[in-house]
């Protein structure tokens, strides 16, 4: 079997309109397991809603089991239990709860984020970005480890275009001795994304485990910016001579939240992408990558696929959480 792991579109067939059904069409999960972080609202409901209707359990962390409760009652094949990405504690209960009932996984999907809000840390005093959308995410996937690797699974980390805002900075990525500045600090937990899916995937493909990150696409129609106002909402979108939004992906229209869930949905289940891994994915394709010099906002930043800094963000994650990523 191949190892590839080019940065580079393999043109799948599908594109920027293509929706999750679409993707999953004809693609039998019964038997299959599945997580889905986020997986009870915006594109992490549409996720969950394929994966369960292909025939997949999909069991959903919740942080309100009201809330989750009914957002997924009309789905079958769905269990939720409760989970807070910025508690590492509950990320630990919800783990071995998981493995107390499971003991194979084979989808892992960590959708859920949160997009930038005012300064805000955790218990532990870390910036939520960085504390919600990666070092929860870290934690929970190390602790699955075992089930992933009986799995064969694949792990899709979604990410977004706005990771080309800002590097990770590993002296202060906490913002504690620098001022506090929101989009810097999504694009670092989104460029985490990117690189904690490049480590993972080297480290776990000769246990069969492949891991992929994922820009959604533009989608207005989700909560993944609450604390924004409509003016600022973003990152960036560009807007036409009236003054209205219009996509900066190649002036396609934003994405309906069925065609945002369809690249993860392509990274979790495609036979296409049998072999492959440590790519970052947009419009249900390999993106390119992109050169230093480039305007083009299409296709993932070199310091966002660089070898050396996917592994320097897993000792600085090991080192905040306490917990080792040993596969």
């Amino acid at each position: 079997m191949s190892e590839n792991t080019a940065q580079m579109p393999i043109h799948s067939g599908f594109d920027s309109k293509t929706t999750a059904e679409e993707v999953i069409k004809d693609i039998d999960l019964q038997g299959k397991v599945a997580i889905v972080t986020g997986g009870y609202s915006g594109i992490g409901l549409e996720t969950t809603r394929v994966l369960a209707h292909a025939g997949a359990t999909v069991i959903v962390p919740v942080r309100t089991l009201e809330k989750g409760r009914g957002a997924l009652k009309d789905i079958p094949n769905v269990e939720i239990a409760a989970m807070d990405l910025m508690d590492p504690d509950s990320i630990d209960r919800f783990a071995e709860q998981f493995l107390e009932n499971h003991d194979t996984l084979h989808i892992l999907i960590n959708s859920a984020g949160i997009m930038a809000p005012p300064l805000r840390r955790d218990n532990r005093g870390y910036e939520s970005q960085l504390s919600t959308n990666h070092l929860g995410h870290f934690q929970l996937t190390a602790r699955l480890l075992p089930a992933l690797k009986r799995g064969n699974a694949r792990v899709v980390a979604v990410s977004s275009r706005g990771h080309r805002l800002g590097a990770v900075d590993f002296n202060d990525p906490n913002f504690e001795d620098k001022e506090y500045d929101k989009w810097k600090a999504y694009a670092q937990s989104k460029t985490a994304n990117i690189l904690f899916a490049l480590m993972l995937d080297k480290r776990g493909k000769e246990y069969g485990v492949r891991a992929f990150s994922v820009h959604p696409g533009l989608i207005p129609d989700t909560n993944l910016g609450r604390d924004l106002t409509k003016e600022v909402f973003g990152p960036k979108p560009v807007l036409d001579e009236h003054g209205q939004p219009v996509s900066n992906e190649q002036h396609n229209e934003f994405k309906t939240i069925e065609q945002g869930a369809a690249t993860s949905v392509w990274c979790a289940v495609s036979p296409a992408l049998q072999g492959l891994g440590g790519v970052y994915c947009e419009d249900v394709d390999i993106a390119k990558a992109k050169s230093a010099s480039s305007p083009d906002p299409e296709g993932v930043e070199a310091w966002a696929i660089n070898p050396e800094f996917a592994e320097q963000l897993c000792e600085l994650s090991e080192s905040l959480t306490g917990v080792k990523f040993t596969i």
